[in-house]
Formats: C-alpha cells, structure tokens, sequence
C-alpha cells in the first residue's frame, strides 16, 4: 500500500554493495542494503505531454540514492533513509512527499533466519 494518495514515481529494489553499520565489523565488511524509493509529485502535465521537463528524471532519482548509499558510512539504517529523503526534496523542488525504505539483507543479527532488516520513513515538503 502506498504511503501517499495520488500520483508518484517508484523505484524499487535497489541493491547496493556498502559499508554501514554499528559494528567496526560490519563497516569493514560491508554488506548487500535495499532501497525502494517513492517519490509523490503531481504527474498529469507529464502524462498528458509526455515531457521530461513535468516530471522528475528516474535516473537522476537513482543516481541521488545511490551517491547517499555508497556515500559516508551512516551507523544506522534510520539516518541513511533520512539522508537519502532530504536530498530528494532537497534538489527536486516539484516533489511533494517521499517514502524511503532501506532494508540489509540479511541483517547481521547472530543466529537469526531473516530475509532482511528494515526501515520506512515518509516526509513531506513543510514538515
């Protein structure tokens, strides 16, 4: 279920070999994070002229995550989807809201069975 009503762009499953973490062990290592990305903007003058110019470039979108994630070490999970939420509303100015989820997997949870570890965060323009 989405997180906004309305029009938005998806990005999802992308993968990406980094080095955050808590642990010295983990930032020495690295290890496999996913970001799915959602990014609320109106898209009806996109749709109606099929310009680039209405809408926001998918790949300048994943060009930003991927220099947040493979960027400077964060410890938790929760500052890289922050980070990766501002620059969004940071340098696309027509994006109304954003949802960020950034999972590793597998987590580095010691005798754990789990796909991934994650988390969501929704921001808004104003708030």
């Amino acid at each position: 279920m989405s997180a906004y009503e309305g029009d938005c762009i998806l990005l999802e499953g992308m993968a990406f070999y980094a080095f955050h973490g808590v642990s010295e062990e983990e930032r020495r290592l690295g290890g496999r994070y996913l970001v799915d990305l959602e990014v609320r903007l109106p898209l009806g003058s996109a749709g109606a002229r099929d310009r680039l110019e209405d809408t926001v470039d998918y790949s300048a979108l994943y060009r930003l995550v991927q220099e947040v994630v493979l960027g400077p070490p964060q410890a938790l999970l929760e500052s890289l989807a922050q980070a990766i939420a501002e620059r969004v509303l940071g340098r696309f100015p027509q994006v109304e809201g954003v949802r960020v989820v950034v999972r590793k997997a597998p987590p580095p949870i010691k005798g754990a069975v789990l796909a991934s570890a994650g988390v969501q965060v929704l921001r808004q323009r104003g708030r």
